[in-house]
């Protein structure tokens, strides 16, 4: 308790004569005023009188006033407030302190580092005082102090402006080395050729949706597909949260998607010699691929951003993917809520996670029943199940189809009655659409690709043949 009572006692981190400095530069020369505003703000100041003059400095600046002795006086005098700074005789005094205006910057950074020292103190104390209190929800706790921390990280990050000509040359090679590398992509790639084309792989910071009603191999597509193909080809690190499936069924259907092996005869203890050859080979390179798994149901959304910003610290993952977004958790305060509202806090805080991890979030999604009752049972952005928020936050929307599906399902209920179970064909490849419904930027479409249900994997259509073989 001593040492905690000497921390309060302690002047927090400050720099007196940095702020004089910056105070006096700003006094003495117009362009040193927009130079050290672009670094400070007015809480940045330790002493209220510093603030106030900041703030006199900052409203001359905003009316074009220049900023120089006779205008901050000026204004302060109009507001009362010239004694309360000390005086005339202070703003002389802060002019003394500095004889030249070249180094304000490095005066305004210093004082910037110190302020967030401060709030990184502040911070700290509302953790404690937050812990301390034993709160209800330790998940909610623990992801308000992970909050409050990467806030003032980003403070250091996110207030510089950054000159347009440096950007105008590296958007200009970018577009350079798509021009001389067709087929280049600026995300992570997918692996299915037509997709990348019309998407550019999946995009840093983007929220990406996969939607269907069951069975259309949401799961197959996002793990067999996306996830293996980024770690696998490209090392890239793919945090998986699994809802639904277990990290064994995960596992398995992994494994199985890389030997090319049909899964289900393997369960039966069917599998052929040729098909133990095929797992040996992929069991020699798959245990090193960068896929990371968590399989906790119900998962509450505090606890999943969480899991990820520290996976994304320690691993440096490049891409998370969520199967599925109905099965997450709003957590306690939500329970009273509507669904509808409780999978828009989801959405959105699905799309703030991906900006925040910069890395492409894929969510996987169901649809409606609305899609049964049509007789084109092709999905549209309407049948997106319980939010149309869910719409509003992603940038890339895509839906899965397979027409043979309903087909088989028709000829089962005309045989049968009414059913839920469609009987599986795992002897050839399935016809199957992804639509792109929506892509904030560019092109929406069909992309023609066939499914294999032994192998849980989808192919181009060009594939096709390999995957019958």
């Amino acid at each position: 308790m001593d040492d905690l009572q000497a921390l309060a006692d302690k002047a927090p981190p400050h720099d007196i004569e940095a702020e004089q400095a910056t105070l006096g530069a700003m006094l003495i020369e117009p362009g040193a005023t927009a130079r050290a505003m672009a670094i400070v703000e007015e809480d940045d100041f330790y002493p209220e009188a510093h603030r106030i003059i900041f703030h006199a400095m900052a409203a001359a600046a905003q009316r074009g006033e220049p900023v120089d002795l006779v205008t901050v006086s000026a204004e302060l005098r109009r507001n009362g407030q010239l004694e309360a700074v000390g005086g005339g005789e202070y703003l002389t005094a802060l002019i003394g302190r500095v004889p030249t205006a070249a180094h304000v910057t490095r005066y305004a950074n210093i004082v910037a580092e110190k302020s967030l020292l401060r709030k990184l103190i502040q911070a700290g104390s509302s953790i404690q005082a937050s812990a301390y209190d034993n709160p209800d929800d330790v998940g909610e706790a623990l992801d308000q102090a992970e909050q409050q921390i990467f806030e003032v990280g980003q403070r250091r990050t996110s207030s510089d402006f950054v000159a347009m000509g440096p950007l105008i040359t590296e958007t200009f090679e970018k577009l350079d080395k798509i021009f001389r590398q067709p087929g280049y992509l600026t995300g992570v790639a997918t692996g299915l050729g037509e997709l990348d084309k019309r998407t550019a792989g999946l995009q840093k910071g983007d929220l990406v949706i996969i939607a269907g009603r069951p069975s259309m191999g949401k799961t197959s597509l996002a793990v067999a597909n996306l996830a293996l193909h980024a770690a696998v080809q490209h090392e890239i690190g793919v945090g998986i949260f699994s809802l639904e499936m277990s990290k064994g069924q995960l596992a398995e259907l992994l494994l199985c998607a890389q030997a090319k092996v049909n899964g289900w005869a393997l369960r039966q203890g069917m599998a052929r010699e040729e098909d133990w050859s095929n797992i040996g080979h992929a069991l020699t390179f798959l245990p090193q691929a960068p896929v990371f798994v968590d399989d906790t149901p119900a998962i509450p959304i505090l606890e999943l951003r969480s899991k990820a910003r520290r996976l994304k610290s320690q691993y440096d993952i490049g891409m998370i993917i969520i199967d599925y977004l109905q099965l997450i958790s709003g957590g306690i305060g939500y329970a009273s809520e509507s669904r509808h509202q409780e999978v828009s806090l989801v959405a959105r805080s699905l799309k703030a996670l991906a900006r925040e991890l910069d890395v492409p979030v894929v969510v996987l999604s169901q649809l409606s029943r609305r899609v049964e009752q049509r007789e084109d049972k092709r999905p549209i952005l309407s049948d997106l199940a319980e939010s149309g928020s869910i719409e509003a936050e992603a940038d890339l929307v895509c839906f899965l189809y397979r027409p043979n599906y309903y087909q088989r399902r028709q000829q089962q209920e005309r045989q049968e009655g009414e059913t839920e179970s469609v009987p599986v064909d795992f002897t050839r490849p399935d016809p199957a659409e992804i639509i792109i419904a929506k892509h904030r930027n560019g092109p929406v479409g069909t992309v023609d690709v066939v499914f294999h249900p032994a192998y849980r994997l989808f192919f181009e259509s060009a594939q096709r043949s390999d995957a019958e073989a």
